[in-house]
């Protein structure tokens, strides 16, 4: 039977409102950790007063480019303590980041195409 731990992103942000990128890749690095190890995860939302996709991005997205969707299914329990509204915002940052790390370069070029780099 695979460990589970539950990460208490308040604990790590040390503050309930999660809105800045710098503070998702703390939670990135923790979740990381957990799920290189072989653990499950479950992310607890208890106490969060604020939370925005630009926190969510940097926490959840990059996990899509080091594991497997499957693996990620399989290890990445429902989070607890969360509203709805935090529920929808997760399932939006956990489908763009599928869809980026699918085809990476096509985001990349889009992007120089967008914003004028060659």
């Amino acid at each position: 039977m695979t460990e589970s731990i539950t990460v208490k992103i308040v604990s790590i942000v040390e503050s309930g409102i999660c809105v800045a990128a710098e503070d998702g890749e703390k939670v990135y690095h923790v979740v990381y950790e957990a799920l290189k190890n072989g653990k499950s995860v479950t992310l607890s939302f208890k106490g969060i007063e604020d939370l925005t996709s630009v926190f969510l991005n940097a926490a959840i997205g990059p996990l899509y480019g080091e594991f497997s969707e499957e693996f990620l299914k399989t290890h990445m329990n429902p989070p607890q303590d969360a509203s709805q509204q935090d529920l929808d915002t997760l399932k939006r940052c956990v489908e763009r980041a599928k869809e980026y790390y699918r085809d990476p370069e096509r985001f990349r070029s889009v992007e120089a195409e967008v914003f004028g780099d060659d």
